[in-house]
């Protein structure tokens, strides 16, 4: 269930009937070799620009999950002229099969290797290195600082598995304040076959970004005008979040789920007590001074939840509670990074909170997993990546209530039969978690969903609960989102879809097309029979031929489009043609509003008609 399922390369491009084996495009982390081959492969890639220009200071090159980087310091920007002369020049060092060794200095020959070569970047890295220093050298003409490690010789580099992909512009050490460097990526394979199949799935995410669909389908959008990183929802889009908002709360009520409406800003004081603003401060928007008061647009569901939690006594008769919420947060983010509908200044989570006993936990966790997989699963998200993140060195809690905390996460787990990995010491230092990423259409993988004890809040506002023998005690805190956020999900979605949104999620589901104008009037007659029945139906207006029209009504990605001439106004029927299921012939409006209601209370990717 866990882990990359490949995206299999085109069935047209077989020489025989046998289906072909699908090319694995496996992550930097899961494979030694391929980690080797990309930290190699950026060291190459610096020796090459240093050679093509001089001036060039080189910063770090590390490997990412698909490919690597170097951050130079250079005069000039590098162009794509520069990129292309860049990669034949890393062709040439690899084919001259130089050996890349590890050796070990002391700190002053460390020192003076990088002033000979007037490198202050290098020298910067050497102050925080811990000993032993060590570096690579690529030949005898080319080193680094580097802990490695990396492949014996560049023959073990296919020169025809590599390519360099883009430019961009980074800050020395990720700081606004200090230099502005190039950063060239590039991504290195094993094989050919890999790095064609990696450039194929490149040219289907263009094809599937979601800001474009967003665009093109009439879904959102973002205006200058209002402020960076705020989404409109346009109405298409705003039906569609209906329809979402509709079903989670459904899922969440069949769940055991209450819901709560809370707040957008709260006194400054409920922050202080949250820890927020010793923690998350960069992440807030300023205060407001209201009636001599200072108001926080919150950045958090939570401690409204807890607030709402102590606004009473509880008894343990009382636990668990579950309470869910969508709710708007709002979170400040820097102009560089907002992306879409995945990182914005405005979003809803599907928060969620449950207090409970002690040894309530592992059910509690179970309940959230299948929570979990009903709802991602109706989205047609199955394969899931799933990490168990552990007590870190600083952390508040007893060993106890860790151990216990922990344990009840793995057996839900296990209980739930989902394999796992555990991320050792990568817990919040107010409880450990369990993070769930969902794998799209094109085997990208993306964080979603969260899980995470809190040890913290239940102590920063004093929670209890009568426990049976009449003492107070502390509750355990569940922090629980599926979607994580609703816009983020909505753009891993679209592009997971690419747009062709299943029937029962369509914005709108079928198209009436009159091919005359005497044809009107039951065109409209067979509407009204559509939207009384729930359908999100509409008649094309445009006047145009049919050809245009149908083509119109595809690139809107509807799902099914109903052609209506004489001979279907006669016999109260339409023709429909749908994107899944192609040329579905004649068929008599009862019947398709049968399939159509059926679709929809089903949730269905298709109207499903056999004719």
């Amino acid at each position: 269930m866990a882990g990359l399922v490949p995206v299999p390369v085109s069935s047209a491009a077989a020489t025989t009937s046998a289906p072909l084996a699908p090319v694995v495009l496996p992550k930097t982390s899961e494979s030694e070799q391929l980690l080797k081959i990309r930290h190699s492969m950026s060291h190459v890639m610096a020796m090459a620009v240093q050679k093509l220009f001089p001036n060039a200071q080189v910063t770090i090159g590390p490997w990412t999950e698909a490919g690597f980087y170097y951050d130079f310091d250079n005069p000039e920007p590098f162009t794509e002229d520069d990129l292309k002369a860049i990669k034949k020049e890393m062709g040439k060092i690899i084919g001259r099969k130089l050996p890349l060794e590890r050796i070990e200095v002391s700190r002053d020959e460390a020192e003076k290797r990088i002033k000979a070569q007037n490198e202050p970047y290098k020298l910067e890295i050497l102050e925080r290195l811990q000993e032993p220093i060590t570096l690579y050298t690529l030949g005898d003409q080319w080193w680094d600082l580097c802990a490695g490690p990396h492949v014996e010789n560049t023959k073990d580099l296919h020169p025809k598995a590599f390519e360099l992909e883009s430019v961009a512009g980074a800050y020395w050490r990720g700081d606004e304040t200090k230099a502005q460097l190039q950063r060239i990526y590039g991504t290195a394979w094993e094989t050919p076959e890999q790095l064609a199949e990696h450039k194929r799935r490149k040219v289907e995410a263009l094809r599937r970004d979601h800001r474009r669909l967003g665009k093109d389908l009439e879904l959102f959008s973002i205006e200058d005008e209002a402020g960076a990183g705020l989404v409109f929802w346009h109405p298409r889009g705003a039906r569609m979040r209906l329809l979402i908002e509709d079903f989670w709360r459904q899922a969440h009520f069949e769940g055991g789920y209450e819901l709560l409406y809370t707040p957008h800003v709260a006194d400054i004081s409920l922050w202080k007590t949250s820890g927020h603003l010793d923690f998350y401060a960069e992440s807030m928007f300023g205060p407001m001074q209201v009636d001599e008061r200072e108001y926080q647009l919150k950045p958090m569901n939570c401690p409204f939840h807890v607030l709402t939690y102590a606004s009473k006594l509880r008894s343990y008769r009382e636990l668990p509670i579950r309470w869910a919420e969508l709710g708007t947060v709002y979170r400040y983010e820097r102009p560089g990074v907002m992306h879409g509908l995945m990182r914005v200044r405005g979003f809803t989570q599907d928060d969620a909170h449950v207090f409970c006993l002690p040894d309530q936990i592992s059910d509690e966790i179970l309940r959230i997993l299948d929570l979990t997989e009903r709802i991602l699963s109706t989205f047609d998200f199955n394969h899931y990546e799933i990490n168990l993140s552990t007590r870190p060195e600083k952390s508040i809690g007893s060993e106890a209530v860790w151990e216990l905390a922990t344990n009840g996460l793995t057996e839900a787990l296990q209980r739930k039969g989902w394999n796992y990995k555990i991320d050792e010491g990568g817990g919040a230092f107010y409880g450990p978690k369990i993070d769930l990423k969902i794998e799209d259409a094109i085997g990208r993988m993306w964080q979603c969903s969260t899980i995470q004890l809190d040890f913290n809040l239940p102590e920063r506002f004093g929670l209890d609960y009568v426990a049976a023998d009449g003492s107070k005690q502390k509750p355990i805190m569940i922090h629980r989102a599926i979607f994580g956020s609703l816009e983020r999900f909505f753009g891993i979605m679209t592009e997971n879809y690419a747009g062709d949104f299943p029937f029962w999620l369509a914005p709108e589901q079928i198209r009436l097309l009159p091919v005359t104008d005497d044809v009107q009037p039951y065109a409209e007659q067979v509407l009204n029979q559509l939207k009384t029945a729930g359908i999100r139906a509409t008649i094309d207006q445009s006047g145009d031929r049919l050809g245009k029209i149908i083509r119109t009504g595809e690139q809107m990605k509807i799902p099914v489009l109903a052609v209506i001439g004489a001979k279907e106004a006669e016999q109260n029927a339409v023709s429909l043609r749908s994107r899944r299921d192609g040329d579905l012939g004649v068929t008599s409006v009862d019947a398709l509003l049968k399939a159509a209601q059926r679709a929809n209370a089903e949730r269905q990717p298709a109207l499903g008609l056999n004719l």
